[in-house]
């Protein structure tokens, strides 16, 4: 199908690859000391600062499933060219096959299809929001241009206004206070710091898991469907 498309191919083989270059961009020792201290020579230079460095990382990502999801086509097609393999294969066993047996085989490629499309695109899905997640919430830059810092909006609810207001309304700024007096407490726990970390190892976590399932389905592909 892309024999004679050499960039396609190597689209294919860089999508392939691609959870194992997002496994790599969180490893301390080969992407960032190397990428923001570069050893030259004796010496050490810095490429790229640390806030940069994980702004081209969040790119980087967001890129490879864009890639993901302009290759889903190919791995499609790929897979729903085997119903074609599986008849010629048993055209070339002995014996008389009947029509239901091909159809039977042909028919179950195509409704495995549903299944196919989301074991391929499930995981790019969960990567995205994750990245999308850690930028956000981790309050990481995308490089573009500053952002302003978020400002909180301050709620007076000091003793001289609870005592003006009714009495009634006075218990409902009583329970705004302590709710905001919990979600202030909620808030120094939820850090940026902590969204950082949580989602940070989430994407490593969903990438190391598509590696190893790709490992598998290499072996099986290559060793057990073949024999």
């Amino acid at each position: 199908m892309t024999e004679d498309k050499p960039l396609t191919q190597f689209l294919l083989y860089a999508n392939f690859l691609s959870p194992v270059i997002i496994l790599l961009l969180w490893v301390k020792p080969i992407s960032r000391d190397f990428v923001i201290s570069a050893p030259y020579g004796s010496e050490k230079v810095e490429l790229m600062s640390d806030s940069t460095y994980n702004t081209a990382r969040l790119w980087v990502v967001l890129g490879l499933c864009a890639l993901r999801l302009l290759m889903t086509r190919y791995h499609l097609q790929a897979y729903l060219n085997l119903a074609e393999k599986w008849v010629e294969q048993m055209g070339k066993e002995a014996g008389s096959i009947t029509m239901i047996e091909i159809q039977r085989k042909v028919s179950r490629v195509f409704c495995y299809l549903c299944v196919v499309t989301v074991q391929y695109l499930g995981p790019v899905i969960l990567i995205f929001h994750s990245t999308l997640l850690l930028k956000v919430l981790g309050e990481y830059s995308w490089g573009l241009f500053p952002e302003p810092p978020m400002a909180l909006p301050a709620v007076d609810v000091s003793p001289r206004s609870l005592e003006d207001a009714p009495e009634e309304e006075g218990d409902y700024r009583i329970a705004a206070s302590q709710i905001m007096a919990a979600l202030g407490a909620l808030r120094n726990v939820f850090t940026p710091l902590f969204y950082r970390g949580l989602f940070s190892f989430l994407t490593w976590w969903l990438a190391a898991c598509q590696v190893v399932t790709n490992l598998f389905g290499l072996y099986f592909h290559q060793y057990l469907m073949a024999s």
